[in-house]
């Protein structure tokens, strides 16, 4: 197995299990934030979604895109968490060992290999993904495996 298709699986794993606890949320939850000023599960949501596509620009070359509206439910944020994972795996899962070497402009004007980005947007998604298990577990939701096998 080549290294762009362990990363696509990686990514995969963390946003699968992502999806899997917000299809456990209640709907009135959906504002819920842990602190003043934190994101809330819609927040997070829309901020691990909008991040894929602004990487999925950086893949491609293209300027970032603003980020959308804000979603109006829990279920329109889980539709674009679902939609984003599923564009991001196979643009992740397509890039050649060549790809990944190549260095693209990436955060604050820094260059890296396209590989490393890669791995920062999977890191990402795992720090804010274990910010939404705390959040959960405090409005009583037991979260599943933090990752989902096969």
């Amino acid at each position: 197995m080549n290294r762009s298709v362990t990363l696509a699986r990686t990514f995969q794993a963390h946003r699968s299990a992502l999806l899997d606890l917000y299809g456990q949320l209640p709907g009135e939850h959906g504002t819920f934030a842990a602190w003043d000023g934190g994101m809330s599960f819609i927040g997070q949501a829309d901020h691990l979604s909008a991040s894929t596509h602004r990487f999925l620009n950086m893949l491609q070359g293209q300027a970032p895109t603003p980020a959308p509206a804000p979603s109006a439910s829990l279920e329109e944020a889980r539709a674009r968490l679902e939609a984003s994972q599923a564009s991001a795996t196979q643009a992740i899962a397509a890039l050649t060992d060549e790809d990944l070497s190549r260095r693209v402009p990436a955060f604050g004007g820094r260059e890296m290999p396209l590989g490393a980005l890669v791995e920062t947007i999977i890191t990402h998604e795992a720090h804010h993904k274990g910010q939404v298990w705390l959040m959960a577990r405090m409005i009583g939701v037991k979260p599943p495996m933090f990752i989902k096998m096969g």
